[in-house]
């Protein structure tokens, strides 16, 4: 049994309701709840963080370094454009990920366009909305069954 670790960034705790046009109408609580129960079905177990603070969001990297994660699926949200700090701890973690965006970053305004986090994530699905997440999850679960 593997342990996975969802990290959602800042906003992600709004889903549903933020932007449904841009981000869906599946909340943060839908996709937890359904990688949860794809986690137990491959006989993995999940856990997850959804965090506004970056002081959290490291902490929780730091902390996976030692308490046995074995794989992380990261929606870096707002981070994702200006966090070298997460980029750092991630990089300590010495933990594979896969990068999930809910919209497609690469049709969005220039600013959002570039990702701190792509170059060293294992992979990266952007724009398949909440479905990235769960494709996400049977990448992970391939890679750890390797």
């Amino acid at each position: 049994m593997a342990k996975i670790l969802a990290l959602h960034g800042p906003n992600l705790n709004l889903l549903g309701h933020r932007e449904p046009h841009i981000y869906g109408s599946d909340t943060l609580d839908d996709i937890n709840q359904r990688c949860s129960a794809m986690c137990d079905e491959a006989g993995h177990e999940f856990n997850s963080l959804q965090s506004n603070a970056e002081e959290e969001f490291i902490n929780r990297l730091h902390a996976a370094r030692t308490d046995g994660t074995d794989f992380m699926i990261v929606n870096f949200g707002g981070f994702t454009h200006t966090s070298i700090a997460i980029r750092d701890a991630i990089l300590a973690a010495e933990i594979p990920f896969i990068e999930v965006h809910l919209s497609n970053l690469h049709s969005r305004e220039e600013y959002r366009q570039h990702s701190y986090f792509s170059d060293i994530a294992i992979g990266s699905i952007v724009g398949l909305g909440a479905q990235g997440y769960e494709l996400a999850l049977q990448a992970a679960f391939k890679r750890l069954a390797a």
